[in-house]
């Protein structure tokens, strides 16, 4: 540095008017080139060291920033931010890359320069310092964002096993819903029919004769004749008639045959009692 300041005082004094005595001989010319040279390589030497130094503490700055950003809960970001998170650190390793290689460079010209002293090296030797610890923190953000990735990944894969699992558990439980209920409903599924002898018989649910008692067929019933009906619901049969008279088998008591008007019509009074022997109910009108 003093050897800079000596150059600028001997360029100051080439200018002034006093030293100019009857003209300039060609060694005081080459003397004064050769200073002003020196000093043009000194100024583009330390302007390229300030350079790479303000270029160095953007950078930092750039990393602190991304730093605070992932101080933040990562679990909580959005997939592209997380990627624009990573791409921004793929650019900091790059800068930190060319700021390197532009260091070397600038080092090895430095070490052929005339100005290269103790102060300058060590200029450069903490230039580079801050350019590992650079180097070294966005390794360091890099695993943590990858580590934070992982851990969503893995989250992702139990949370996609868990609703597989729920959705096989609820479709099970479904099926299994919908076999009792459909069983619930054949339980208490029973039918009736409200017709005329001739049409019953018609019909093959009761058979008669000369001087024969009405009898109800036995086995399965034409199921077509019939009205289905749910037991749970069904407490009334219109029977749209004066006369009536039930010829299936229910217990006493667990239905009467009342008035409705001019009409009759079937109440059941204990739907338990009034299906238990059968599910089927036969009123013959006539």
């Amino acid at each position: 540095m003093k050897k800079i300041a000596l150059i600028w005082t001997c360029v100051a004094m080439l200018a002034m008017p006093s030293c100019k005595l009857g003209g300039e001989s060609a060694e005081e010319l080459a003397r004064k080139t050769e200073l002003t040279d020196s000093l043009n390589t000194a100024i583009a030497e330390k302007d390229s060291l300030l350079s790479l130094l303000n270029d160095i503490s953007t950078g930092m700055a750039e990393i602190k920033e991304v730093e605070k950003l992932m101080s933040t809960n990562l679990d909580k970001e959005t997939p592209s931010r997380k990627a624009e998170l990573k791409n921004d650190m793929i650019l900091l390793k790059q800068a930190m890359q060319d700021r390197r290689e532009k260091l070397e460079a600038l080092e090895a010209k430095l070490r052929k320069s005339a100005n290269y002293n103790a102060e300058m090296k060590k200029t450069i030797e903490s230039l580079r310092s801050q350019i590992e610890t650079q180097e070294a923190t966005i390794a360091q953000l890099q695993e943590e964002l990858f580590k934070a990735n992982v851990k969503i990944d893995n989250l992702n894969v139990r949370v996609d096993s868990l609703n597989e699992v729920n959705e096989t558990v609820n479709q099970e439980k479904q099926a299994a819903l919908d076999e009792a209920a459909e069983l619930t409903n054949k339980l208490n599924t029973c039918y009736y029919v409200v017709g005329s002898k001739k049409e019953l018989k018609e019909n093959k649910i009761i058979s008669t004769g000369f001087l024969k008692k009405t009898k109800i067929l036995e086995g399965d019933f034409e199921r077509t004749y019939f009205t289905k009906a749910d037991k749970r619901k069904l407490n009334v049969v219109k029977l749209f008639s004066k006369k009536a008279k039930v010829l299936s088998k229910h217990p006493e008591g667990s239905y009467s045959i009342v008035d409705r008007g001019e009409t009759k019509e079937l109440v059941i009074n204990d739907a338990t009692s009034f299906w238990e022997l059968t599910n089927f109910l036969i009123v013959q009108i006539d």
